[in-house]
């Protein structure tokens, strides 16, 4: 079944059928170029120009040609004054093809053919042509040296070599010529005639009743030559034509149609264009506007014409359903492609697709060496021929230019395309369009075979398209003007536009000024193929060139620049070590250790390198495995980031080379251009380090079942090692542990069965040594969980020193140094002794158990330390647990009890004997001791007689009395130290005064006598003058009392309260301080005077002490 019988459309070729000639063959491409001379000769090699038959059977008369063969006919009859035309066309635009029209319709107009051609040219012209005689001057035929052949009116040929000769001799034989000469020779004249001699020659054939027809051709391939070989012969020529478009004016019935362009473009350089110059001003002063009898929109019907039979293309209307299936693929792509006007472009154009054609005659013919029209038919000729065999679009348009689809190389036209394209003149660089399209093509179709949807070969079109509208340099395609051309074979939009740009970001030859201005979502709105290849392409080539040791280098560097996020966080003791060469780099120390490792160790989740475990188990080597294994993290980076990041850093460089390579052509870069660069080479080099830090995403340590485990981390910005630590599989603790754990019970298995003490040291250091531990951190965690346990009770700290002295903490907390000493044991409570006991845990609160009342017992605390003891203490919960109290001598006891009663801590009471902050006395430390917190300190007033009668004897009392008094008043001795605060804290608050020597010991307590002192009345400024106002003291509230330091403190706290209830009830209110300093037997030395003053400004500047 054919495959185009299952499409929506019918292919063009299904509803047009091609000449039998073109598709077999038969039709010569050289047919294309006309041969004015040939026709004029009618020499039967070319009877497709010369017999009018088979030409007007192709001839398509354009308006413009029609226009043209009627304008010479109504001159040919003397009926207008239009005797000189000029053609202004392009090279290949059919100027030679008008020039044969004219001729053969006005050569012998009675013998046309009938023709429907014949008749449009009959019918527009409103007569029968009259007849003329045709003079062709075909200056590409006119040799210099040896002249051109022509033919007479009677048939007779003769070779002449100047232009005005064979004018003569065309027009009247030997009689011509002899007509332009002085002498009546039928030669040649050597000079240029002038209108005087050529407007005679013209009337002697105007007066037989003939019309007269010059045509001109290729004037400026002859005039070049005739410059070069002799400037004046240039002259003459000019002067000829002056003559000639002058008498052809003045004579009626005479016409003059010229072609001034040379069909070789190599001839239209600035001589040829100066000599042209000169050659239109003689023909502009004497014709009309120049004549175009072939423009763009008659392409169509002229290729249609030649390409396909008549009765194939004689019903327009048939096109309309084509064209509608056409347009129905394109208006996905283009809004604008609906309408009336729409449709008729396209069925006036159909099976081409208008906008190939467009193409053609408004880019392509801005080539040099493109020859318009004849170049459009020599190529579609060729395209259509090849094409029609699998093309399944239903309009002519860019997949005509592809080859078979099973072929790589270009197809036949478009291979002469490039031919086109590869001479046109660029400051002298040749383009290799051919290599350029066939690797485009080539990119397309990866695209294409990959991309779901494109069936029709679409991307293969956008290449042919885009290089189409390329040209001339410079050019660029629309992406709304590729898409129309692609779009009749409907290709689904999402998926065109996916390959589109797939082809955009490999393609090596589009302009990437262009495309990349697209994003991941948008295409580019413009599309060019450049004559040099994308910085893309000079990257690719670039990035074969860079050897692997090149990408390692730079790998190596840019893992040193990730130093900072590499970084561990300060105060967390972690050493860290980057890209360490060997195992021994990392010491086995038991600290903790972090390393980063090269590229060679890379690894994958759950299966790390050799290389990698070399670090965690060796040491130096395989024979000298690490000691502490447990302490070291590594991260590695994947195989697959690595050879992301390895890819990555080849791109960058490979993007420094083409930067390098464009700095040589420094003069000719556009700044374009090298923005484009600059920005991808910031790219890929802003790309790097992000593609590294994904790449190190591999943790390796040892696993608790000492294995070596790989785990993948989860990066961002933050430092790896916070990864690191967060990942369950690190087992890193970065906290301290719980007392618990580190006993015999705990979960750790520290101890051996039936071991009471080990040196803390080894038990720190076991946690670095096995894996099956958490991995601390900071081994200050494990100094700081062990100084915890030995404050809670739970162990026993002993340290032996040099010379065998023993130094214990229990229940307190040994400084950092002792904790790192490695000589320090730790010894479970039950089994220990304690050789010193800090007094301060015999205070109440500090132990355990241990005060069950205010007062404590000597022998209660013997008990307490006499080892096997163990108190339960709530561990919360509603748990309670044993708590076991080392034993302690009691020497140690007593010791501990000293140092707490000299401290003040404690108060020792033996009756009589009633001690705090003083030594003991040997032999009152008995088990009948009684210890209890010190007494509280003795109100002053408590010691005046209204509060102690007792101890008042005629206002006077003994030191001894008191103190007897006060004992008797609180039912306990109370200590010394208690009595002598208290007395003079009334003696400095001039309650009382003492005679005899005080202060004094006990024993001389009975010859200090106290006497309550009288104090003086407090003179206070009045507020107000009583002389005045005698009764107003009396209506002043006055609260008068001396305060002890701290109760002034008290007084400070109420201030606020005292203004707030004085704001309430608006009443005035005075506040006066009073200081003395001494107590009256000693004058202050200045110094503390001055001391003191500096003090008091910082109240108020103008409070001081005064004498």
């Amino acid at each position: 079944m054919d495959p185009s019988s299952q499409l929506p459309w019918k292919p063009w070729h299904h509803v047009v059928t091609l000449r039998e000639d073109l598709r077999t063959g038969e039709l010569a491409l050289n047919q294309f170029a006309a041969d004015l001379y040939e026709v004029l000769m009618q020499s039967g090699k070319r009877p497709l120009y010369e017999d009018p038959h088979p030409f007007f059977a192709l001839t398509y008369p354009t308006h413009n040609l029609r226009e043209l063969a009627k304008d010479v006919a109504l001159r040919l009859a003397g009926q207008n004054d239009k005797a000189v035309q000029q053609l202004e066309l392009t090279y290949g635009g059919g100027k030679t093809h008008t020039l044969i029209t004219l001729r053969h319709l006005f050569h012998d107009p009675v013998h046309l053919p009938t023709l429907p051609a014949v008749d449009e040219f009959v019918q527009h012209i409103g007569q029968t042509p009259p007849h003329a005689r045709v003079v062709a001057l075909c200056f590409d035929k006119l040799d210099l040296e040896r002249g051109l052949e022509v033919r007479a009116p009677n048939g007779q040929t003769r070779r002449l070599k100047q232009p005005w000769s064979l004018l003569a001799y065309q027009l009247a034989g030997d009689a011509g010529l002899a007509q332009m000469r002085d002498d009546g020779q039928a030669e040649e004249r050597t000079s240029a005639p002038a209108e005087s001699v050529i407007s005679p020659l013209l009337e002697s054939v105007t007066q037989q009743g003939l019309s007269i027809l010059v045509l001109i051709d290729e004037v400026m391939m002859y005039a070049r030559g005739r410059y070069s070989q002799d400037p004046k012969g240039w002259d003459a020529l000019i002067d000829f034509f002056q003559g000639l478009t002058q008498a052809i004016v003045k004579t009626p019935r005479c016409a003059v149609i010229a072609s001034l362009l040379a069909s070789d473009p190599d001839k239209n350089d600035t001589l040829g264009r100066r000599l042209q110059g000169q050659l239109y001003d003689i023909y502009r002063r004497q014709s009309e506007s120049a004549v175009e009898p072939v423009v763009k929109e008659d392409a169509a019907e002229v290729l249609r014409r030649r390409f396909f039979t008549p009765e194939s293309i004689r019903d327009r209307n048939a096109f309309k359903p084509h064209v509608i299936a056409a347009l129905k693929g394109i208006q996905v792509f283009d809004d604008s492609a609906k309408g009336k006007k729409v449709e008729n472009d396209f069925v006036q154009s159909y099976p081409f697709h208008p906008d190939l054609t467009e193409v053609f005659y408004t880019k392509w013919v801005g080539l040099d060496r493109f020859q318009k029209t004849r170049g459009v038919l020599r190529t579609f000729a060729l395209a259509l021929r090849d094409a029609e065999h699998w093309d399944d679009s239903p309009l002519v348009g860019p997949s005509v230019f592809l080859n078979t689809p099973a072929q790589t190389d270009l197809a036949a036209a478009t291979r002469e395309l490039c031919i086109y394209a590869e001479n046109e003149d660029d400051s002298g660089h040749k383009h290799e369009w051919k290599g350029l399209l066939i690797g485009e093509l080539e990119c397309a179709r990866r695209w294409q075979d990959q991309t779901i949807g494109l069936k029709h070969r679409e991307l293969e079109q956008a290449v042919v398209a885009t290089f189409l509208h390329s040209q001339p340099i410079g050019r660029t395609a629309k992406l709304k003007e590729l898409t129309r051309l692609i779009g009749p074979t409907r290709p689904d939009k999402i998926n065109l536009e996916k390959g589109l740009r797939g082809w955009a970001e490999d393609s090596h030859w589009l302009d990437d000024q262009h495309t990349d201005t697209a994003t991941d979502a948008t295409l580019p709105k413009e599309w060019r193929l450049g004559n040099r290849p994308n910085l893309k392409h000079m990257h690719d080539q670039a990035e074969k060139d860079i050897v692997t040791d090149v990408v390692k280098d730079r790998l190596e560097k840019e893992i040193g620049k990730l130093k900072t996020w590499f970084q561990v966080p300060p105060g967390l003791g972690v050493r860290l070590h980057l890209q360490p060469k060997q195992p021994s780099d990392i010491e086995d120390d038991g600290a903790f250790h972090f390393a980063i490792l090269g590229p060679n160790t890379a690894s994958e989740a759950s299966d790390p390198s050799p290389d990698a475990v070399r670090f965690l188990t060796e040491k130096t080597g395989p024979n000298t495995p690490r000691a502490y294994p447990n302490a070291i993290v590594l991260v590695v980076p994947s195989r697959d980031g690595l050879r992301a990041v390895e890819a990555r850093i080849k791109d960058y460089l490979a993007w420094e080379k083409v930067d390098a390579d464009l700095g040589k052509l420094e003069a000719t870069v556009d700044p374009a251009r090298k923005n484009q660069l600059q920005t991808k080479l910031q790219a890929a080099k802003q790309a790097v380090p992000g593609l590294l830090r994904q790449a190190y995403c591999i943790g390796v340590t040892l696993a608790a079942h000492q294995q070596p485990v790989a785990f993948r981390l989860t990066v961002s910005g933050d430092p790896l090692f916070d990864a690191v630590k967060a990942h369950a599989e690190a087992r890193i603790m970065d906290a301290t542990l719980d007392v618990d754990a580190l006993l015999p019970s705990g979960p750790y298995h520290l101890w051996h069965p039936g071991d009471t003490r080990q040196r803390v040291k080894v038990l720190v250091n076991a946690f670095a040594e096995r894996p099956a531990l958490p991995k601390m951190l900071r081994t200050q965690y494990l100094y700081d969980t062990l100084a915890d346990g030995c404050v809670n009770g739970a162990f026993v700290l002993l340290l032996t020193r040099p010379d065998r002295s023993v130094r214990a903490w229990w229940r307190t907390r040994p400084d950092d140094a002792v904790m790192t000493d490695k000589d320090l044991e730790l010894v479970l409570p039950e089994a220990a002794t304690l050789v010193e006991l800090d007094s301060v845990l015999l205070t109440p609160g500090r132990l355990p158990g241990l005060w069950t009342s205010d007062v404590l017992t000597v022998r209660q605390l013997y008990d307490y330390f006499q080892g096997g003891h163990s108190i339960q203490v709530d561990k919360g919960g509603g748990y309670e647990e044993p708590l076991f109290i080392p034993k302690t001598e009691r020497a140690t006891v007593d010791a501990a009890i000293q140092s707490a009663v000299v401290a003040g801590t404690l108060w020792l009471v033996n009756p009589p004997s009633s001690l705090w902050a003083e030594p003991i006395p040997t032999g009152v430390l008995t088990e009948a001791a009684t210890l209890r917190l010190p007494p509280p300190a003795i109100n002053v007033l408590e010691l005046l007689p209204a509060a102690l009668p007792d101890a008042w004897v005629n206002g006077q009392a003994t030191v001894a009395a008191i103190a007897q008094a006060l004992s008797a008043k609180n039912s306990l001795p109370l200590p010394w130290k208690t009595v002598c605060d208290a007395i003079n804290g009334a003696l400095q608050a001039n309650y009382l005064e003492a005679t005899g020597t005080w202060p004094c010991e006990i024993a001389a307590a009975a010859q200090v006598t106290l006497r309550e002192k009288m104090a003086a009345p407090l003179k206070i400024t009045p507020t107000v003058d009583y002389g005045q106002k005698p009764a107003y003291h009396t209506q002043i509230a006055i609260a008068e009392i001396e305060l002890a330091t701290h109760e002034v403190q008290d007084l400070a706290d109420v201030i606020p309260e005292l203004t707030t209830l004085q704001a309430t009830h608006a009443f005035p209110m005075r506040l006066f301080v009073r200081i003395e300093c001494g107590d009256g037997t000693k004058e202050l030395s200045e110094d503390l005077r001055t001391q003191v003053n500096a003090m008091l400004e910082k109240v108020q500047k103008s409070w001081q002490l005064k004498k």
